[in-house]
C-alpha cells in the first residue's frame, strides 16, 4: 500500500469515527435523555436550561453554541483540530433533528434508571470515540480540551466540573429525583469516556530482579521482540550491586513474560504494575530494528 493511499484511508477512518461518535451521542439524547426528562451536562444540558427559561429550540441553541466554541477552539487548538471538529459542530445538531423524526425512539422505555444507564453509556462512548479520533463533539467538549493544552488538566476531571455546574443550573427547575438521575448520568458517561480514551493504551510495566538478568534480557529481545532498560540498583539485604530489568509489554504478553522469567530463574522477583499510557517505538510509532552486537 502506498503512503498516500494509507494516509487517505487513515483520514477517511477518522471521519467515520467522528460521524459515528456523534451519531451515538445524538441518538442517546433523543432516545433516553429528552423523553425521560433527565437533566444532563454538556451542550445539551445548557440547551435544556435555555429552553426552560427562554423557550429557545434545543437544536437551534446547540448549533449556535457549537459555532461559538468552534471559533474558540480554532484560535486556541489550531486549524487541524478545528477542521475535524467542524464535522461535529454541524453534524451533531443535524442528527438531533434527524433522530427526532422517529417517534418510536422516544418510547423505547419508561424506566428512568434504564434511560440513565443506557444514555450515560452511549454518550460517554460517543464522546470518547470522537476525542480519540482527534476531534471533539463541539460545544462544551472544547473547553476541557483547551484547558488540557494550556494547563495540562485531565479532560475527564474538567468535564466533571463543567457538567456538574450545568446540572446545578437545571436543578432550579427540576425535582430532586431528576437531579439525582442527572448526577448519576454524568458520573456514568464520564466514567465510560475515561475508559474509552485509554482503550488500547493500557500496558503493563514489569520490574525484574534476578541474578540471571542477562539471560532474561536476551530472551525479552528475542522471544517477545520487546525492549528493556537496565536500572542500577543495590539489593537491600546483601547490599550487592545488581541491575534491575524494566520492560513494558502488552497485557497479552504478560503471561509469556512471566513464563520466560520463571523458566530462566524460578527465584526471580517480578513486580508488575499498570502503565496507563505508553508512547514510543513499538507502541505509538513503528519499531525500528537495529543490529545489536550484544545478542
Amino acid at each position: 500500500m502506498s503512503p498516500k493511499l494509507h494516509h487517505t484511508l487513515k483520514n477517511l477512518f477518522r471521519v467515520f469515527l467522528i460521524l459515528f461518535g456523534n451519531a451515538l451521542y445524538s441518538l442517546a439524547v433523543v432516545a433516553f435523555i429528552l423523553p425521560s426528562g433527565i437533566i444532563t451536562g454538556g451542550t445539551t444540558g445548557l440547551a435544556l436550561a435555555s429552553a426552560h427559561w427562554f423557550h429557545t429550540p434545543i437544536t437551534a441553541f446547540v448549533l449556535c453554541f457549537n459555532i461559538l466554541t468552534f471559533l474558540l477552539g480554532f484560535f486556541v487548538l489550531g486549524w487541524k483540530f478545528a477542521a475535524t471538529t467542524l464535522l461535529s459542530t454541524f453534524f451533531y445538531p443535524i442528527l438531533l433533528a434527524f433522530w427526532q423524526q422517529f417517534p418510536a425512539l422516544s418510547s423505547l422505555t419508561d424506566d428512568a434508571m434504564l434511560c440513565t444507564i443506557l444514555g450515560g453509556m452511549m454518550i460517554g462512548a460517543g464522546i470518547g470515540i470522537v476525542i480519540r479520533a482527534g476531534a471533539s463533539t463541539g460545544g462544551m467538549d472544547i473547553p476541557p480540551l483547551i484547558l488540557k493544552k494550556l494547563f495540562h488538566l485531565p479532560v475527564s476531571a474538567t468535564l466533571y466540573v463543567f457538567d456538574f455546574s450545568i446540572l446545578i443550573l437545571q436543578m432550579f427547575f427540576s425535582d430532586i429525583e431528576e437531579s439525582l438521575y442527572g448526577i448519576l448520568l454524568v458520573m456514568i458517561y464520564t466514567f465510560v469516556l475515561d475508559k474509552v480514551l485509554v482503550i488500547g493504551t493500557h500496558q503493563a510495566r514489569a520490574d525484574i530482579v534476578s541474578s540471571h538478568y542477562e539471560e532474561i534480557r536476551q530472551a525479552i529481545f528475542t522471544r517477545l521482540d520487546r525492549g528493556c532498560t537496565l536500572l542500577n540498583a543495590t539489593t537491600g539485604y546483601l547490599q550487592t550491586d545488581q541491575p534491575v530489568l524494566m520492560t513494558v509489554v502488552s497485557r497479552r504478553e504478560m503471561a509469556s513474560l512471566n513464563q520466560i522469567v520463571m523458566e530462566i530463574d524460578p527465584h526471580a522477583f517480578l513486580i508488575i504494575s499498570d502503565a496507563n499510557e505508553v508512547k514510543g517505538s513499538g507502541f505509538t510509532s513503528t519499531k525500528i530494528h537495529k543490529k545489536n552486537p550484544n545478542l
